[in-house]
């Protein structure tokens, strides 16, 4: 908020966890609203999960608020029937154009890499036994908790977070032709959107540091549409 008073933007978008919106029993939530508006902005929040919006296996649900500069009365019906119609017609135009949900069409094993280096399976660890009990199949991701593996029922990879990969609690898991094994930062990078051309990973960065970025970051494809809907909306 102190960078949207003090930078007048056209436009915002904030990003934020699912539980935001029920966070102190929705006080946080009405504490944002009741800010923007004071800035004179309008917002739309609205939560979207990956799988939904951007043809990629991750459940991952995240709360997108977006708005517009001097259309603060876009959620005041009272006041919006006084207003002019240009201080809500940007934000009407980019709910006209939100994106659509849309078909999943890639899986899984879609995502994965091949001829992973071994330093990324599970066999040298004394838990390896008791995986192998609960991970078996091979066209879905599995999530270790320390004493035992959940599989993802709906064939999805489960939403990443800042510590995947390291440590024994909620890692990715999958089973490939060589064995059992954690998810590689690159697949992590491919189930946010990115590229494998348009993001190259520093050598000298460990790995952990890599997770750590990623599971913090967005998904791309996601962030574009709505990006796209807000440039339409102030061009």
């Amino acid at each position: 908020m102190s960078f949207l008073k003090k930078l007048q933007p056209q436009a915002y978008l904030f990003e934020n966890v699912k539980n935001l919106q029920t966070h102190n029993k929705g006080d946080t939530i009405e504490t944002i609203k009741k800010t923007i508006h004071q800035a004179g902005y309008s917002y739309v929040i609205k939560t979207l999960n990956t799988m939904d919006y951007a043809d990629i296996p991750q459940n991952r649900e995240r709360v997108f608020i977006i708005g517009f500069k001097d259309e603060s009365h876009f959620n005041n019906p009272e006041q919006c029937k006084m207003a002019s119609l240009k201080q809500t017609k940007r934000t009407e135009a980019f709910l006209e154009g939100f994106p659509r949900p849309v078909k999943l069409e890639r899986s899984v094993r879609d995502l994965l890499e091949n001829n992973v280096d071994s330093s990324y399976y599970y066999e040298k660890f004394s838990c390896h036994a008791q995986l192998k009990k609960f991970v078996t199949k091979r066209e879905t991701v599995y999530q270790w908790r320390r004493v035992y593996a959940r599989e993802n029922k709906n064939n999805v990879c489960p939403t990443l977070t800042a510590n995947m990969g390291t440590g024994g609690h909620n890692v990715p898991l999958v089973l490939d032709k060589k064995g059992i094994r954690k998810l590689t930062p690159r697949e992590c990078a491919r189930f946010q959107g990115f590229k494998d051309h348009e993001l190259i990973f520093p050598k000298d960065l460990a790995a952990s540091h890599l997770y750590k970025q990623i599971g913090n970051s967005v998904t791309v494809p996601v962030v574009e549409k709505i990006a796209t809907g807000i440039l339409k909306a102030i061009s």
